[in-house]
């Protein structure tokens, strides 16, 4: 048994240990799909120490380089929508743009896909092509479509693919309009996080379907979701848990903040509910779903620091400080953003502060919502 053989079979005795890999098909699949063909490019790892936060390359062949292909941890790939490991010598303090996903969650993900032989499925975010050729290995490249927006990313992963002999539909381009030519799906499942599930997926998957993705949201909470499409063209269904966190789609980034509203104006009031809040990950979940297109920064004003809620699209925003043991929050703009947070969290304590598991999202072509 090679090198790899030996790693691969170590990381899928982890994965089943783990969970994360639950049934014999999915296990098949993953052993048929050796991880360091699509890693030949290099990674970038975290410089230790750093801060902020640098970037090292590491290079095929390089000590540590196959071992690390074979750990169960997402590998950086991309830095700064353009940066591969080979393009640079030393450290980069950029944010990365594109990775390989820990291949525990790859399995995770692909086991509550819930697929049954003959399926079709849609892959949103081809990335390094892994995920995609484990499907491939579950499917058949005949049943497997991925889109990838970045076209240099595509390649390399076109190329991983061919290399393995692997053949499925490659699409080059914005995955979030999905593929009208190869609907309708039976599944769909999306390896970037979405603020809204776009309404074209729902139009793509039939009627039963399924569509597997991660909500998440420019307050930086996400969860992964399993929705089944109804006939009528909406969908619904479980938060599945795990604070689940991908890379926004890019469609889907916040837009620049630019020059902030005027924060000493507003009408103030004592806050029921505390900035602090914005510091749990399931509160801020709840939160996002109140208020989809607000950023959240901290600023310092009159000699304290205050937490800022602003939405860039109608000028609203909210800023929050604590003084003497209470929170009082200031707002302004067409709409009252934290009364809103308010609403939606006070909804949440009254049913107890269930656990997201205990959530479902319900999805239409104007809206989303959370329910408990």
């Amino acid at each position: 048994m090679s090198d790899h053989e030996q790693l691969l079979q170590q990381l899928i005795d982890s994965m089943t240990a783990s969970g994360s890999l639950r049934t014999e098909p999915w296990k098949h699949a993953a052993a048929a799909v050796p991880r360091h063909e699509f890693l030949r490019g290099g990674f970038f790892r975290v410089v230790p120490g750093s801060s902020p936060t640098a970037w090292a390359p590491v290079r095929q062949d390089e000590d540590g380089w196959l071992s690390a292909c074979y750990a169960d941890e997402s590998l950086v790939t991309q830095i700064a929508n353009t940066i591969q490991p080979t393009d640079i010598r030393g450290e980069i303090m950029r944010e990365p743009t594109s990775s390989s996903t820990l291949p525990s969650l790859v399995l995770r993900m692909l086991e509550d896909l819930q697929v049954q032989p003959g399926m079709k499925v849609l892959e949103i975010g081809t990335g390094t092509g892994y995920s995609t050729a484990v499907l491939c290995a579950r499917l058949g490249s005949g049943n497997v479509t991925s889109i990838e927006y970045d076209e240099g990313i595509a390649q390399r992963a076109r190329e991983a693919l061919g290399r393995l002999g692997t053949s499925p539909t490659l699409l080059t381009g914005d995955g979030l309009a999905g593929d009208t030519e190869g609907a309708p799906y039976d599944r769909i499942i999306a390896t970037c996080a979405v603020r809204t599930v776009p309404a074209a997926w729902l139009e793509q998957t039939r009627p039963g379907g399924q569509i597997l993705t991660t909500i998440g949201g420019w307050l930086n909470a996400s969860e992964l979701v399993r929705l089944t499409v109804h006939g009528d063209g909406t969908a619904s269904g479980p938060v599945l848990g795990g604070q689940v966190s991908f890379m926004l789609a890019r469609p889907h980034l916040p837009p620049p903040l630019g020059l902030l509203p005027d924060l000493s104006k507003g009408t103030e009031r004592e806050a029921i509910v505390g900035a602090d809040v914005l510091t749990d990950w399931t509160s801020r979940f709840v939160a996002q779903f109140a208020v989809p297109t607000a950023q959240h920064l901290k600023l310092q004003q009159n000699q304290r620091t205050e937490d800022v809620l602003v939405d860039v699209d109608t000028g609203s925003w909210a800023a929050l400080y604590e003084e003497a043991d209470r929170w009082v929050v200031r707002q302004g703009g067409p709409e009252v953003l934290w009364d809103t947070v308010e609403e939606h969290l006070g909804r949440w304590y009254a049913a107890g502060t269930p656990a997201v598991e205990e959530a479902t999202v319900r999805v239409t072509t104007e809206a989303q919502t959370l329910h408990w």
